[in-house]
Parts: C-alpha cells; sequence; structure tokens
C-alpha cells in the first residue's frame, strides 16, 4: 500500500503524527507538503495529493487542514476521487465501504492525535463492499463527466 499525505500549515503538526504512525506500521508513503507551520495555502497540496491518487500512483491519500472541510473540498475537484471529512472511525469505516473514498480528509483543529491514527488505521483496514454501492459510485462518475467536459 502506499499512501500520499499533504497538508497545510494548520494540518503540519497531526501530519507529523499520522506520518510516524506509517512508519511503524511499515506503509509506504510520500509526504506532499506543506514542510512547516508557516501559512500556505491548501488548495496546492490538496492538488498535489489529488492528482497522485487519480492518476493510481498511490493507493490512497490523506489531507489534513485545520478543519479538513477546505482541503477535502479542493481535493473533490480532481476528476476520480472522494475525499471524504472523517472525525469519527464510523464514518472513515463507512465511506471505505459505501463511497469507495481515496482520500482521508481531517482536521487538526477538530481532533487529537490519538483519535486521529484510530480514524486513519479503520480507513486503511476497511474494503469497498461494491455491490449495490458500486451503483452509486457510478452516479458519482457520470455527475464528474457531466460537469468536467
Amino acid at each position: 500500500m502506499k499512501i500520499a499525505i499533504g497538508s497545510d500549515h494548520g494540518g503540519f503538526n497531526l501530519k507529523g503524527e499520522v506520518i510516524k504512525y506509517l512508519e511503524q506500521k511499515s506503509i509506504e508513503y510520500k509526504d506532499f507538503g506543506t514542510t512547516s507551520t508557516d501559512s500556505c495555502d491548501y488548495p496546492d497540496y490538496a492538488l498535489k495529493v489529488a492528482e497522485a491518487v487519480a492518476e493510481k500512483e498511490f493507493e490512497f491519500g490523506i489531507l489534513i487542514c485545520g478543519t479538513g472541510i477546505g482541503i477535502s473540498i479542493a481535493a473533490n475537484k480532481v476528476p476520480g476521487i472522494r475525499a471524504a471529512l472523517c472525525h469519527d472511525t464510523f464514518s472513515a469505516h463507512a465511506t471505505r465501504e459505501h463511497n469507495n473514498a481515496n482520500i482521508l480528509a481531517m482536521g487538526e483543529r477538530v481532533i487529537g492525535p490519538g483519535l486521529a491514527i484510530e480514524i486513519v488505521e479503520t480507513f486503511l483496514k476497511a474494503e469497498f463492499q461494491g455491490d449495490r454501492h458500486q451503483n452509486r459510485i457510478d452516479k458519482i462518475k457520470a455527475i464528474e463527466e457531466k460537469y468536467n467536459r
């Protein structure tokens, strides 16, 4: 499994905690930035991670900003990306099983590192159930195609 990870300044510290977890679990990753808590723009990092996941260079992405909201909105503009903002393990599990989410978004100012690691672990272990859910993913893809001509 290969993970693309990125954050803005508001998610920089939590990203560091997630990277420690990935390293402990020997999960391959690439950090797309930012490299400090200096103010920066979350769409820049959302785009880098989302493109890498959409191009299938990485199986999943993890994006972190202050709330997780802005970075997930930006990532979801890339066709083929289903970025899910999760601040609990139930949502992390459900979004993989039902939505086949390929990017997990979180907010450093919303959750602490302990919960964040549980969410990451849950997200990465859950599997898409397909079946009736695939029809819904196909409808999402049709919406993308309609508006991304």
